[in-house]
């Protein structure tokens, strides 16, 4: 098995803990002596240990002298839990490979450096795009301070969401439907536009799958969210983002365990840079937009959309009246237009689930 070949499988692990280690990174772990697997492991829960401490355990006295491949730096500092790079010096390793350094400045590179004075050979930067890929809600959380935001669609052909009397179920097919759910898994937090709450009464959990649910966002400039929603009964202390909630329906949404923020106003529209600020400092590190079209133009229209989800379903809708997947003021000349970069298209069911990263102008 060669670096590659190794490290594409510690990816594979690190995969494993997707929506159970926010907000921190997903980390996978191979270790491999004279050719074979001594030991594997994954970072399975926040706080937990991480997925070196998983391979050594499993490797046991056959770690010495082999070789770790991992998808990110080994930590050299104590936080929740004690240094790695201390048990991978302990454990006798001779090589170890890391696919990608740590963005965190408490580690970026001191984990590498740590290493090499120990005598071990290091070696980075193998299968580092597909790491940061791997990692890109950790790496953008990280490098910018703000959560990573994905936006995601689902819409018919000619790129309607709803028809002209708001129906929207279901527009996507079943495979779809259930690949948004292991989408929102991932997901430290899902967020809405009060209109979809009114229209829909989304649950927005993964009942669909197993998993954590995240914590549901709504943005309700004026507080018309219905006190009754759904989804403000979930055990997840929901946040409710409004500017001019009345304030007795504040007090009871509060009382019920309701997050109600209030922020700015920014050319009539809530702030958003300044939402994304305060759920940062909540520890949340991503944003899955799920709706509307308003919603979803208003956080492109900002310059904070990260990445966009788009399934087509093989439907026409039709009529000036219905609703478009993008609302908002949009562009005035075509070279203004968001571009999305690194598109990948695949088959579900019936459906086509288009996925790529808009590019920062």
């Amino acid at each position: 098995m060669n670096d590659d070949d190794a490290m594409r499988l510690a990816l594979d692990l690190a995969r494993l803990g997707e929506g159970d280690v926010n907000p921190n990174p997903l980390v996978g772990a191979v270790i491999i002596k004279d050719g074979r697997i001594v030991g594997r492991g994954w970072h399975r829960r926040f706080g937990g240990p991480h997925a070196e401490v998983f391979a050594l355990n499993e490797a046991g006295d056959a770690a010495r002298g082999a070789t770790l491949y991992v998808t990110l730096e080994p930590c050299c500092h104590h936080g929740k839990t004690p240094p790695c790079t201390e048990r991978v010096i302990d454990a006798g390793v001779a090589r170890v490979v890391v696919a990608a350094r740590d963005p965190n400045p408490i580690v970026d590179g001191k984990g590498i450096a740590c290493l090499r004075g120990a005598a071990i050979d290091v070696e980075e930067g193998i299968l580092s795009d597909e790491a940061f890929r791997r990692n890109e809600i950790f790496f953008t959380f990280a490098r910018t301070g703000r959560p990573f935001v994905l936006v995601k669609i689902a819409a018919s052909l000619d790129g309607r969401i709803a028809t002209r009397h708001g129906d929207s179920k279901w527009i996507s097919g079943p495979a779809s439907r259930l690949e948004a759910h292991r989408l929102r898994r991932r997901f430290a937090s899902v967020l809405v536009g009060v209109s979809t709450v009114v229209a829909d009464d989304p649950q927005l959990s993964v009942r669909h799958v197993v998993g954590r649910d995240p914590v549901p966002i709504v943005l309700d400039p004026t507080g018309r969210v219905p006190e009754d929603a759904r989804l403000l009964a979930l055990n997840l202390e929901p946040i409710v983002v409004t500017s001019t909630m009345e304030p007795d329906k504040e007090r009871r949404l509060s009382e019920r365990g309701v997050r109600v923020w209030r922020i700015p106003l920014s050319a009539g529209r809530l702030d958003l840079a300044h939402l994304l600020r305060r759920l940062a400092e909540t520890s949340i590190d991503s944003v899955l937009v799920e709706g509307g079209g308003e919603t979803a133009a208003s956080f492109l229209e900002a310059g904070l959309v990260d990445k966009v989800e788009i399934f087509i379903a093989p439907i026409l809708i039709g009529g000036r009246e219905s609703t478009p997947s993008l609302g908002g003021v949009g562009v005035a000349q075509v070279a203004d237009a968001w571009h999305v970069e690194d598109v990948s298209i695949a088959r579900l069911g019936d459906d086509l689930r288009i996925t790529g990263y808009v590019r920062k102008n």
